[in-house]
């Protein structure tokens, strides 16, 4: 009898609403505690998991009999619905339509571990925008624009 065997390592990348800077220093290690649990629920196995204020990483050793667009509706949908039970956004708290997800390979597990439990200090060099845009490019996602997260600093003018 044969087995299937997989071995799959995926980073998700997600914002607020509008990109604005919602995620509190006060609560951010909850929000990440509650999605950790929402994954390792869905049977993934959580390698790293940093929420900025205004935009989340989470790496995960992933799952191959759970759709990627279900887990991600699941974390945001659940997470959505905690962070307004618990009170803890003075705003409107919602999570921003769409996601990047971006396969790695075992070899760079350590690397993406490493850079997401880094972003307060690589957030003081570069903007999530300019990020963003630099995770699509360097993983060779052909996109518009027009297409990703709407920016705070695009709707401000």
């Amino acid at each position: 009898m044969a087995n299937t065997y997989t071995q799959c390592y995926l980073h998700l990348v997600f914002s607020p609403k509008h990109r604005e800077a919602l995620i509190k220093e006060q609560w951010k290690n909850l929000l990440e505690k509650y999605i950790t649990g929402i994954v390792q629920t869905r049977k993934h196995k959580l390698l790293a998991i940093y929420a900025m204020p205004d935009h989340i990483h989470i790496f995960i050793g992933y799952n191959v009999n759970d759709l990627i667009s279900d887990l991600v509706e699941n974390i945001k949908t659940s997470s959505n619905a905690w962070v307004k039970k618990e009170k803890l956004s003075m705003f409107k708290f919602d999570w921003q339509r769409g996601y990047g997800a971006f396969s790695h390979s075992k070899s760079q597990v350590d690397a993406v571990v490493k850079y997401i439990m880094n972003q307060k200090n690589h957030h003081s060099k570069k903007s999530f925008k300019e990020e963003y845009l630099e995770i699509l490019k360097n993983n060779g996602v052909d996109f518009k624009e027009e297409y990703i997260f709407e920016f705070f600093d695009d709707i401000e003018g």
